[in-house]
């Protein structure tokens, strides 16, 4: 079982910055792959980047790519998303999810996830 806990959300202009963090517990962090998601009012949560067990895989929606990074620190437990040059559109709950292996893609199965932080982006 892992735990995930997502901060960092809040209140950011167009064309700020960021940094969300996900912090892991239970199995070991090291074994997952790690999946940052997103869900606007009214919309289906869609994928926005993962990473694999080692960080040196990632994988980006096309929306975020150049805009966003996403990063692990085994050692913490922790997996971040920085968002640089934030949109209106980036306006969401972002959800941290874990899989239960040790890759990650945008169609992997995803079976742990936090609860979600707001980012609210305004113009």
């Amino acid at each position: 079982q892992v735990r995930l806990v997502e901060s960092g959300g809040g209140l950011v202009q167009a064309g700020g910055s960021l940094r969300l963090s996900c912090a892991a517990s239970g199995r070991s962090f090291n074994n997952n792959g790690m999946g940052w998601f997103r869900q606007a009012p009214g919309q289906e949560r869609e994928f926005v980047a993962c990473i694999d067990w080692s960080g040196r895989y990632t994988s980006y929606t096309d929306s975020v790519k150049g805009r966003f990074t996403i990063s692990r620190d085994n050692t913490k437990a922790t997996v971040y998303l920085l968002m640089n040059s934030v949109k209106n559109e980036d306006t969401a709950v972002y959800y941290c999810a874990a899989t239960a292996i040790a890759q990650a893609g945008p169609n992997s199965r995803y079976d742990y996830w936090g609860q979600g932080t707001q980012v609210t982006v305004s113009s």
